[in-house]
């Protein structure tokens, strides 16, 4: 089944090198950011976190690489480096604004909840105290990305791969020593344990220089040099069967480490000590792998021109996808709503009310941002046809010169 003529009208195509496989899975990725940022939903038992190594954090990341290859590469390729390095400084500012206003409205609906139900546990839960107690430094701690409240690290880390490309998106065209530099810095930041200052909790918890690694090749893969095809990976049957196992390793030691910790006491000392250090802070190889393994099978599986892509059921989250800035700052006001209301009654009425309640406004925020892009580029309705009859000039007389109309 197709989408309706006003959804077809939101969504961008896949014309023009757009790869819609990529808005569908970055708009899934933000639905899941969106549930498992909601305490206590039980549709966050299904979410990627609880089936593999890795989350929607990795998914998000990785595709948000490979958008920036594929659309700042396209632009430095027909406008020289220096227009598509503005490009990007201007989307690193229009990011940094949005997280200082999603800072703002977060601070405030957190605060004012916990001021109106009396509940000083969430302003401690979410690592807002600090602000009720050194409101100033934290405003500009804030201001600096040094002070990031829980739900409010993915922005910066964003913000920051972003800046990083600047300097480095020529090296697009030479692979190879990208990815080598890139991973040079990331085994230098896992030995080291190097990471940008924060305020309250030492480092970030998103280490920009290690999840770097992971946006890059993202940035690779997406980046079609001119006349060229994008890079691919071979579909081969020990690739598919080693991203397989490796992704059922990684469902079987999240099992036996999270979901059932007595069969910890039955492993030996060295394999328990490795899984639980499995960090999310400066991306455990085990996660990068299995995102890597994840990406590999999805993009495969799924071909560039697949006609789901185009159905009503996928539309929505292409949707999200194409709007992943307004959709993921409103998902986290969102989610806290999404709280709110578990705390009433976590009974499965409201848990399927929350989770359809946050699909849908997150889907009308999209739409509302579709809309104002159709509107700002003049094809939101086309101007109505002039009906009205044409003036036809009379018959000049023989040999007469028609009328010269001044300039």
């Amino acid at each position: 089944m197709a989408p309706g003529p006003g959804m077809r009208r939101l969504i961008r195509g896949g014309g023009g090198g757009r790869d819609l496989r990529v808005d569908f899975f970055r708009g899934v990725a933000l639905w899941f950011i969106f549930i498992d940022h909601v305490p206590g939903n039980a549709l966050g038992s299904l979410t990627l976190r609880n089936l593999a190594l890795c989350d929607a954090t990795e998914a998000f990341v990785l595709l948000a690489g490979y958008a920036a290859g594929l659309a700042y590469g396209a632009s430095m390729d027909r406008l020289g480096w220096g227009l598509a390095a503005a490009q990007l400084a201007r989307r690193v500012g229009t990011l940094y604004v949005a997280h200082i206003f999603l800072f703002v409205v977060f601070t405030a609906q957190v605060g004012l909840s916990a001021a109106t139900l009396d509940s000083a546990a969430y302003l401690d839960e979410l690592h807002l105290d600090a602000f009720g107690e050194q409101p100033y430094r934290a405003l500009l701690e804030a201001l600096l990305l040094r002070f990031q409240p829980a739900f409010l690290d993915i922005l910066p880390l964003y913000i920051v791969l972003l800046a990083l490309l600047v300097p480095v998106l020529p090296l697009l065209r030479r692979p190879v020593l990208l990815l080598g530099l890139s991973l040079a810095l990331y085994l230098g930041t896992r030995m080291s344990g190097a990471n940008l200052p924060g305020w309250l909790h030492g480092g970030w918890f998103f280490n920009p220089l290690a999840w770097q690694l992971l946006f890059f090749i993202g940035c690779v893969l997406g980046y079609r040099p001119p006349g060229a095809p994008a890079p691919a990976v071979p579909w081969h049957p020990v690739l598919i069967g080693l991203s397989a196992l490796l992704l059922l390793l990684g469902a079987a030691a999240l099992w036996a480490t999270w979901l059932s910790p007595e069969l910890m006491d039955a492993l030996p000392e060295h394999v328990a000590a490795v899984l639980i250090e499995v960090d999310k802070t400066a991306l455990h190889p085990f996660r990068l792998i299995s995102m890597l393994a994840l990406a590999y099978l999805l993009g495969h599986a799924v071909p560039t021109g697949a006609r789901w892509l185009r159905g009503a059921v996928a539309a929505p989250f292409v949707l999200l996808g194409q709007h992943g800035l307004p959709v993921f700052c409103a998902g986290i006001a969102f989610s806290f709503l999404g709280r709110l209301a578990l705390e009433v009654s976590d009974r499965w009425a409201m848990q399927a009310a929350v989770n359809l309640a946050g699909l849908l406004a997150l889907v009308a925020v999209g739409a509302v941002a579709a809309w104002f892009r159709l509107r700002s580029r003049g094809t939101a309705a086309p101007a109505p046809p002039d009906r009205r009859p044409a003036v036809v000039p009379p018959p000049l007389p023989d040999g007469a010169a028609a009328p010269r109309i001044a300039p």
